[in-house]
């Protein structure tokens, strides 16, 4: 594998990019069950199975990078809520991250790529 693209799509470990990817096959699904099951059905475009592709993939770098904002925000603080509101909060930073991989996932994937050339040259 090329060093640039084991540092960068290579840079989640495998168990976090599958949670994530999965996590990220909800959306699609959803969309393609309620465009193909309306009463005005039709079968999604070219342009939409790439949409739906390239967010799926780039899901998990997108919510990498959420997650480290967040965290850093956030730092070690533990919030007690409803998990109604949680789950729906939580639900709604998904999807946000889903719609918008394409232009999140790139700051995740140039994190990984200096996180991973700073320790290989450490």
């Amino acid at each position: 594998m090329h060093p640039v693209i084991a540092k960068t799509f290579g840079g989640l470990s495998a168990r976090y990019y599958v949670r994530q990817f999965l996590f990220g096959l909800i959306f699609p699904a959803f969309i393609f069950f309620v465009l193909t099951n309306s009463k005005q059905a039709h079968a999604p475009g070219l342009g939409t199975y790439a949409f739906f592709a390239v967010s799926t993939l780039l899901y998990p770098y997108s919510r990498f990078v959420y997650e480290n904002i967040v965290g850093y925000v956030m730092g070690s603080n533990v919030f007690f809520v409803n998990a109604l509101l949680m789950l729906s909060v939580k639900f709604a930073t998904m999807l946000v991250c889903w719609v918008f991989a394409i232009f999140v996932a790139p700051f995740g994937l140039l994190y990984l790529y200096i996180h991973h050339s700073r320790n290989s040259n450490a």
